[in-house]
């Protein structure tokens, strides 16, 4: 790995460092120039999958990294959760059509 690509993600590893929660763990790993990073669920019984990131080589070398890392941050946690949602108001249609398919199968069958 080029030094400028260790410092880099180094650099997001000790962010990383910065935040703990209940839920999650976070983990990084260099990808070409820039970074991925790992968002994954802390229980592994949940089938939730793992969520990824990449921060590019301008985004690591920006003077205001540690701010814009914490918004790519939360803007991934929030579509990492919203991504987790097993139902929502936009499934309506398609819960309708198998509720009228279950009836149409119960109808036949009795």
């Amino acid at each position: 790995m080029a030094p400028t690509a260790q410092a880099r993600l180094d650099r997001v590893l000790n962010q990383l460092k910065l935040y703990e929660h209940p839920l999650l763990n976070f983990s990084g790993r260099a990808k070409g120039e820039g970074v991925e990073v790992i968002i994954q669920f802390k229980d592994e019984n949940i089938p939730v999958h793992t969520y990824y990131f990449d921060l590019h080589p301008r985004d690591l070398d920006d003077p205001q990294f540690e701010w814009s890392f914490q918004r790519q941050l939360y803007d991934a946690l929030h579509d990492y959760f919203v991504e987790m949602f097993i139902r929502t108001p936009q499934d309506r249609r398609l819960r309708q059509q198998q509720d009228r398919q279950e009836e149409d199968g119960q109808k036949k069958s009795s």
